[in-house]
C-alpha cells in the first residue's frame, strides 16, 4: 500500500550526481524527484499523508458502462442527457481522493504534504424524478490485518448529493458553522442543475449551481465557485485557516467519474475581509468494479433507510422554516452523526420493524438538540 500511495502522488527518481557526491563527501544521501507541482523539492518532505490501513483487492471493471453507453445516443433532449449524466454516478466503485496545494500566498509560506486515501464506496439512487435526483453514498470497506487475514466488511453510511433542474432556493455555507438561503433569480437558474451535498448525518455541507455540457462525447459539470466548511482531511489537522472556497467539475468517463476541485483556503477574521492563504487541486476518481461486492450498502439501507428519511424529513422542516441556522460542534460531548449512527446501529441489529413514530421523533429531537436558530453563529470547527 505504501509503495501505491506514493506512486499516485509522486514521479521520484535518484540523481546519479548528487548520489556520488553524497557518497563522497560521506554525507546523508539526498532523493531528489519531481512532486507534482513542487518539481524541485526533496519528495521525503512531500510524502503524502492519509489512510495507511490497507484493504483487500479489487477488480476493475474494464467495460463501458451502461448508464455511459445510454448517454451516448445523439438524439436524446439536453434535460436527459443532463439526467443521464447524474444517473450514471451510480455503482459500485474503487474512489481515489489526491489533494495537494499548488500556491502559498502569505510571506512565510511552506508547501503542506499532499494528501492521499482511498476507498470501495457504493453509490445508489435514492429517487430519480425528472428534474430531481438523490443519491446515497455509502462506503463497503474489506480489510487485510498484517497477517494477511481479510475482515469486513464494514459498512458505513457516507455523503448524499441531491441534484435539482433550475432551482432557484439554495441553502449555501457562510462559514462558523453557518447556513442560509440564496434565492436565485429565474433567469440565472434557467438551464442549470444545483447540486446540494450532505454530510455522513445528512447535516447540509454545500450547494452550488452549475451547468452540464455534452460535447463530443464528453458530458462534464461545471460549477460556480462556493464556501463549504472544512472536511476531515483538514480540520482533523489544521487550524489556521476556515473555509474552503472553490469550483467543481464533474465528468463522466466509460468506467466511472471523476470529481474535480478547484480550491482555495480562506481565513475569516472578525471586522477583516476574507483572506486566502492557499491553493489547491483535488482529484478524486470513481473507478468501477466488479469484486468485491459491494451490495452490503444496500442490505444495510434496508434496515435503516427508513429512519435516515426521517432524518431528511426533519432537515427539509428546518430549511422551510428558517433562513438562517447554525449547528453545535458537540451536545453532552457528542457530534450529530455519532447520536445519528448509534440509533442507526440499534436498528440494524433489531429483529422487530423500525417504529416510524419513535424514529421520526428521535431524529427530530436530535436535530433540534444541535441546532441555533437565534441568528448566532455557531462554533467555527466541528
Amino acid at each position: 500500500m505504501k509503495l501505491c500511495l506514493a506512486a499516485l502522488c509522486l514521479l521520484t527518481f535518484v540523481s546519479p550526481i548528487a548520489s556520488a557526491e553524497a557518497k563522497a563527501e560521506g554525507a546523508a544521501e539526498v532523493v531528489r524527484g519531481h512532486v507534482f507541482a513542487w518539481p524541485f523539492l526533496e519528495t521525503g518532505t512531500m510524502q503524502p499523508r492519509g489512510g495507511t490501513t490497507k484493504g483487500a483487492e479489487v477488480e476493475l471493471d474494464p467495460q463501458p458502462s451502461p448508464q455511459w453507453q445510454a448517454l451516448q445516443k445523439d438524439s436524446l433532449a439536453d434535460l436527459e442527457k443532463d439526467r443521464r449524466a447524474i444517473l450514471a454516478m451510480a455503482g459500485s466503485y474503487r474512489v481515489s481522493f489526491d489533494f495537494i496545494e499548488t500556491m502559498g500566498l502569505t510571506a512565510d509560506y511552506q508547501p503542506a504534504k499532499p494528501y492521499f486515501s482511498w476507498g470501495t464506496e457504493h453509490v445508489q439512487v435514492l429517487k430519480a424524478e425528472d428534474r430531481f435526483i438523490s443519491l446515497q453514498h455509502t462506503l463497503v470497506m474489506y480489510f487485510k490485518d498484517k497477517d494477511g487475514k481479510e475482515h469486513g466488511p464494514m459498512v458505513m453510511k457516507h455523503w448524499r448529493q441531491d441534484w435539482t433542474y433550475e432551482d432557484r432556493n439554495l441553502h449555501v455555507y457562510r462559514g462558523r458553522s453557518t447556513w442560509s438561503q440564496q434565492m436565485l433569480t429565474e433567469k440565472t437558474a434557467r438551464g442549470q442543475w444545483t447540486q446540494a451535498v450532505y454530510q455522513v448525518d445528512d447535516s447540509p455541507r454545500y450547494e452550488v449551481q452549475g451547468k452540464w455540457t455534452h460535447q463530443g462525447g464528453m458530458s462534464s459539470w461545471h460549477s460556480a465557485s462556493c464556501w463549504r466548511p472544512l472536511p476531515r482531511r483538514e480540520f482533523s489537522v489544521r487550524d489556521d485557516y476556515q473555509v474552503l472556497q472553490g469550483s467543481h467539475e464533474i465528468t463522466i468517463t466509460p468506467t466511472g467519474w471523476v470529481h474535480l476541485q478547484h480550491n482555495q483556503k480562506v481565513v475569516l477574521e472578525k471586522d477583516k475581509a476574507p483572506k486566502v492563504i492557499a491553493q489547491e487541486l483535488g482529484v478524486n476518481r470513481y473507478e468501477r468494479i466488479s469484486s468485491p461486492s459491494l451490495t452490503p450498502a444496500e442490505s444495510s439501507w434496508a434496515k435503516t433507510g427508513a429512519y435516515w428519511q426521517e432524518v431528511r424529513n426533519a432537515w427539509a422542516d428546518v430549511y422551510a422554516k428558517h433562513p438562517k441556522f447554525s449547528l453545535k460542534a458537540k451536545v453532552d460531548g457528542k457530534k450529530l452523526y455519532q447520536v445519528h449512527f448509534e440509533y442507526a446501529a440499534q436498528l440494524e441489529k433489531a429483529d422487530d420493524p423500525i417504529d416510524l413514530a419513535k424514529a421520526k421523533a428521535h431524529a427530530r429531537e436530535t436535530i433540534g438538540m444541535f441546532l441555533i436558530l437565534d441568528g448566532s453563529d455557531g462554533e467555527t470547527k466541528y
